[in-house]
């Protein structure tokens, strides 16, 4: 798991929904705002002209539901690029036991960010990923 990333959040009332649970769109949410942040951190100090990343799939996994005022750690890692894919980890836990919440397999395509034509990984993008 190089280059993995996480950050801890507490479950507000607006990720509810009507069963008082975690809304399974606000997982969804949660998955892309940390595969950002993430991309966001590897590419910081850099000059290279990078495409963009779009969705072609999620697999969602819930393991256990989270309440209000639950403590989370969101941690994301990529464990695969080949071609104009990336595969990219999210799992989310408890933070005090880490006991796994959910978990998330995301199939990311690479865009030419002019064109938003698929594009081959560039080796710069492969070695930010790790």
């Amino acid at each position: 798991m190089n280059n993995s990333f996480e950050y801890d959040l507490q479950v507000n009332a607006s990720h509810l929904d009507t069963l008082a649970h975690v809304n399974n769109v606000q997982y969804l949410q949660w998955v892309q705002d940390v595969a950002g942040a993430h991309w966001n951190i590897l590419t910081q100090n850099t000059t290279f002209d990078f495409g963009i990343w779009v969705v072609r799939r999620h697999t969602i996994t819930y393991k256990r539901p989270a309440k209000l005022n639950d403590w989370l750690t969101i941690k994301t890692y990529v464990t695969k690029t080949e071609g104009v894919l990336s595969e990219r980890r999210v799992q989310i836990y408890f933070k005090d036991t880490s006991i796994l919440v959910a978990q998330c397999k995301t199939i990311w395509c690479y865009l030419n960010s002019k064109t938003l034509k698929p594009l081959a990984v560039p080796k710069e993008v492969i070695r930010l990923l790790g």
